[in-house]
């Protein structure tokens, strides 16, 4: 492994790129990858999500980013699978984003919410049927035997529903994961990448984030 490595030459990120809004910045980025010749298999969108439980023991996972919003950076899932628990006693979490195709990453920081039930039911209702019956009949992260008939409970949920109409299921939903921290990072060669970190600037009287208002980021350029 210690021979394997290679240069970063695609391109350079210069403060003058950057746009005041890091969400803005985040979108500019992500819109770009639609211009690159991105392999069939690629999923722009997946990012590794890290959560810690209580003791601070983290675990992360590949989840699939579904919006971008003043709201939030927003992810479904199961409400009793392991990350939800986690997020249950310790709602601040991170994402990564890696696109390699353009030697590329943002990290995202912050606090994690519930999304809307309304945002929930949206997203829920805009899955393919068998999507939908897979997150009714998972019990997700929960231990289950070699032979537990999942496929089968799906099938016989879709029997039930020939008009393909389900509703969610109150355990399913959506969170936000609304940023403090933004970092992003642009490969340059023999290591002396561009990072550049947006803070959201609170005042001191400030213990939650207020979505609604106008934020204000501190940009800062970080040592590689």
């Amino acid at each position: 492994m210690h021979d394997l490595r290679r240069n970063y030459e695609h391109s350079a990120l210069k403060r003058a790129d950057l746009s005041a809004d890091p969400l803005d910045q985040f979108n500019r980025w992500f819109s770009e990858l639609k211009t690159c010749e991105v392999p069939h298999w690629f999923e722009s969108n997946a990012m590794t999500l890290a959560t810690a439980d209580s003791q601070g023991r983290v675990s992360s996972r590949i989840v699939l980013l579904k919006s971008v919003s003043p709201a939030g950076f927003a992810f479904f899932t199961n409400y009793r699978s392991a990350k939800a628990m986690q997020l249950a006693s310790n709602p601040f979490a991170s994402l990564t984003f890696y696109w390699p195709m353009v030697e590329r990453q943002v990290r995202v920081e912050g606090r994690v919410e519930k999304a809307s039930n309304e945002l929930s039911d949206q997203y829920f209702q805009s899955r393919p049927f068998r999507s939908r019956l897979g997150a009714i009949v998972s019990p997700q992260s929960q231990p289950i035997s070699d032979d537990f008939p999942l496929d089968e409970q799906a099938d016989k949920l879709a029997q039930q529903h020939p008009d393909e109409r389900v509703q969610r299921p109150e355990y399913w939903g959506g969170y936000c994961l609304i940023p403090d921290r933004i970092e992003f990072w642009q490969g340059k060669p023999s290591r002396l990448h561009d990072r550049y970190l947006y803070q959201r600037d609170l005042e001191p009287s400030q213990s939650k984030i207020d979505i609604t208002a106008q934020s204000t980021w501190k940009i800062s350029r970080l040592a590689p």
